[in-house]
Order: structure tokens, then sequence, then C-alpha cells
């Protein structure tokens, strides 16, 4: 038996049964991503002494018999989480050399569980793109096919996990980068409401859309994670004051008479007839199981990516301001004076879709544009609310594909941003609303590459979602990558 290979709940058992030790599962873990991450390259830094050290201090408290649910647990980070002493790079030359003085929250909340962290994950830069392509260290691969992406911006999060490299992984999810990447890679990503999981620590790319979540094997395992990040922090003006609970209480549910709403548009134009065939057989399965499926309409969906990217894209030209080579990130050894050590600091250590999004931004703010462009997008943004409050009038969920296709090539779609930013009209509405949904594999096409679907639902309602997606998952035989 592969224990790399295990659900988060059965390392749980087996630790607390003194069948393996926590030493002996990280390094089991260590020893796989020598052996295997050189193909998948999912990590940017691998922390192999760290990880030891702490799964003895794990192991201590597994003895003593007061271990918290992820003890002795090893977990990769996305690498836009600030880890204390440990690098943060946003996978991107502006921060290749940053060690954060400090924890994100969520690291505070689990190494307070005694998790053991193997490193730091690969992503887009900043967290802007669908494919981490666009990594400035490590240009991850989908381990199903090392030719096609992981998706993004967790795509080393998802692959990871996917590769089993990780027991469960952290991502942050702006428009679908938990969420796409977890359907890209065959695993399941959970994207909470905005405010339940503190963004302190996290490197903000669009600040009223970002949310960390977790990637695990399944849903189960990804709401013994989410118990263990979610709740309010005073550090974090947004996080939200709404009591948590127990987000494994549905686990098990009935699905009989659950209203699961069937958007029509989501499974029209622009998405592929396989993906949305296998989504549909799942909302059959659901049908079995005695819920009502509900067929309604999304009007607003044709518009919410190019809302998306404006609202995103502007955010993003005023938070990534800061990195400008001179309190810190980058800084160019060019320049005469002040101004042109600032724009070559930037041009050196920013990518290219980076710049792109910049400067999108702040042409959607500048003066003789905003009200034309960003704030339509703030008026759609609340059309698009309004529309999901109607739908969860009538329903208490919703079932939709995750992304219009399955992964793509690596040299696919990359080169064309446009093709890229329509990728993700199966997500973006989500953070558009502060939803949250869950994203677990339902079928594969057919060269055997994982379709993903997304079960959307009221806010801070997690726990239903998670039910919904852990009801599923017992009824579908999931295949493993073969390449480990």
């Amino acid at each position: 038996m592969d224990i790399t290979k295990l659900k988060i709940r059965d390392m749980r058992k087996m630790l607390d049964s003194g069948e393996i030790s926590a030493s002996e599962l990280t390094q089991g873990y260590i020893e796989r991503i020598k052996k295997y991450d050189g193909n998948v390259k999912s990590y940017i830094t691998v922390t192999e002494e760290n990880a030891l050290e702490s799964a003895k201090a794990a192991q201590e408290k597994i003895k003593a018999g007061n271990c918290a649910p992820l003890c002795g647990i090893p977990m990769a980070i996305k690498d836009n989480i600030c880890t204390d002493g440990v690098k943060t790079t946003c996978a991107s030359k502006m921060l290749e050399n940053f060690i954060p003085p400090y924890n994100a929250t969520v690291m505070e909340k689990l190494d307070a569980q005694n998790i053991v962290m193997l490193g730091k994950v690969s992503m887009d830069e900043f967290a802007m793109g669908g494919s981490t392509q666009t990594s400035a260290f490590a240009k991850t691969k989908n381990p199903y096919d090392l030719n096609r992406v992981p998706g993004g911006s967790s795509g080393g999060s998802a692959a990871s996990v996917s590769a089993s490299l990780c027991a469960g992984a952290l991502g942050s999810d702006t428009g679908g980068s938990i969420r796409q990447p977890a359907a890209f890679c065959g695993v399941t990503g959970l994207k909470p409401t905005y405010g339940r999981v503190s963004r302190y620590g996290l490197v903000a790319f669009a600040s009223s859309l970002d949310q960390i979540g977790p990637l695990a094997k399944d849903a189960h395992d990804c709401a013994v994670i989410l118990n263990a990040i979610a709740g309010y922090d005073r550090h974090d003006g947004t996080s939200s004051k709404n009591p948590t609970e127990d987000f494994t209480a549905k686990i098990g549910m009935d699905m009989k008479g659950v209203k699961i709403a069937i958007p029509k548009e989501f499974y029209g134009e622009g998405i592929d007839k396989e993906v949305a065939d296998e989504v549909l057989k799942a909302a059959e399965t659901y049908k079995q199981m005695g819920a009502e499926l509900i067929e309604c309409s999304m009007p607003s969906l044709k518009y919410a990516v190019p809302a998306y990217y404006l609202i995103s894209s502007a955010e993003a030209s005023s938070n990534l301001s800061r990195y400008d080579g001179i309190k810190y990130g980058h800084r160019s050894e060019i320049g005469e004076n002040f101004n042109e050590l600032i724009c070559n600091s930037r041009a050196e250590g920013f990518g290219s879709e980076v710049k792109r999004r910049i400067l999108l931004g702040n042409y959607a703010l500048s003066s003789g544009y905003y009200d034309a462009y960003y704030g339509k997008a703030l008026a759609l943004r609340q059309k698009i609310s309004a529309e999901y409050d109607s739908i969860f009038e009538k329903c208490d969920m919703i079932l939709t594909p995750t992304t219009p296709s399955v992964a793509y090539n690596a040299d696919e779609n990359v080169s064309d941003p446009v093709k890229m930013y329509k990728a993700d009209i199966c997500t973006v509405t989500v953070n558009i609303a502060s939803l949250p949904a869950i994203s677990t594999t339902c079928g594969y096409n057919k060269d055997g590459m994982p379709v993903g679907m997304s079960i959307i639902g009221k806010k801070f309602d997690e726990a239903s979602i998670i039910g919904a997606a852990d009801a599923f998952e017992k009824t579908f035989a999931y295949k493993a990558p073969e390449m480990v």
C-alpha cells in the first residue's frame, strides 16, 4: 500500500493508531516529490528539513493523544500565501527572493494543528492566468498528460494533489483559480464564500474577489481542511463574523428533495459537448438519488467575462503599484534617476500577462473611461448577484460545468489572451457574486482527461455543497493519473 495515495481521514486513522508515524508519512512524500516532481514541476520550493522537523513535533502531539484533525498531515501551500521564513515568490521575478517576516492567518491556523508543510507550489504569476504557464520558475504539467496544462492559477496546488505529492493543498480563487485546475487535474477544489477564510497574508490580486480555499482528493477532505482555516480574523477587514460550523456535518446527506438548478447558458454555446454531456449525466445521477432538477436561465452570463476582467484588472493595477523596486521587490541595476529605476524594475520584474492586466486596469480607471468601463462592470456585478438570488429563491444549489473544455495542450492557448479569458466563463460569476462553489470530477473524455462539475451554493452554505459533492463522489469510479 502506498500511503501517499490515501485520503486525509485514512491517514488520520493510521497515524492515531500508530500504524504509521508522521515522519514515515512525510518521508514518503519527500521521496515521491524527488521521484516525480521533476516531470510535474508543481513545487517552487521544497522545505524538506523543516518538514521533517514538523513531522517530529506532530508525532509528539499524536503520542500525547491530543492532536488536531490535520496533525502530521503533509500539505502544500500556494506560493502567494505568506510563510514566515520561507520564500513566497508569487511565481514572479519581482518577488524571487522575498521571504515574509510573518505567517498568513491561514498558516497560523494550520500550524496550530501541527500540519507538515512540504513546500510552496507553483502558480500563474501573481495568480493571473489559467494555465500555470506564466510562472517564472515552474511551468507545471498536468499529471494525466504531461503535454497538457494543469489549469491555473493554482495549478501547482491541483497537480501536487493529483500526483499524490501532498495530501492536500491550499490555493486561492479570484475567478476560478481553485476550481478550474481542480477540474483539469481530476481532484476536488473548494472556493469558500467571500470572507469565510481570512485573506490576511495572501498577496493581493483583486481584493474584492480573492479567496483562499482547499484542494484535496475528495470533498470530505476539503471539508476537514476548511474546518481548520475558516473563521473571522480581525486582521482582515473583509473577514466575515458569520459563525463557522462543522463543514463535514452534511457528509452522507440524503439528496432526496434537494432542488438543483441547471442554468441553460452553462450548457450551450462555447461549452464542449463532451463536457456538457458528462455534467448532465451527473445531474441524472442526482435525479436518481431523489433530487429535483430545475431548468433556469442566467442571461447575464454572456457579459460575465468582460465584467470580471475589468473589475479584477482595475483592482490589480492598484494592488501591484507597491512593487517599485525601492520598498521591496526586484530592483533593476539600470536607471539614471528615480523614474527610470522604477520603470526598469517593473519592466524586468513583471511578466507579460501581469503587465497586460495592469495596463487594462489603469485604462479602465482612467479619466474619461471610468464610467464607460469600470462603472458598467460594477453595475453588471449587481445584476449577476441578483440573478443568482432569483435562482436561489427556487433552488438549493446550482450545477454547472467547471470549465468549457478539458485541459488543453501547453502550447495551445497560452499565446492567445482572449481565448484564455473566455475559458473562465463557467467560474467567474461565483467570485463576482461572492458565492461558495466546489468542483469535483464527474467523468473523463475520450482521451482519458478529467471533466469537472461545479456545485454552487448559497452564501455561507459550504456544508450543503460539500455534502452534495460527497454524495456524487460515492457513486463515481475515480481514475488516478497513470504516470504516478
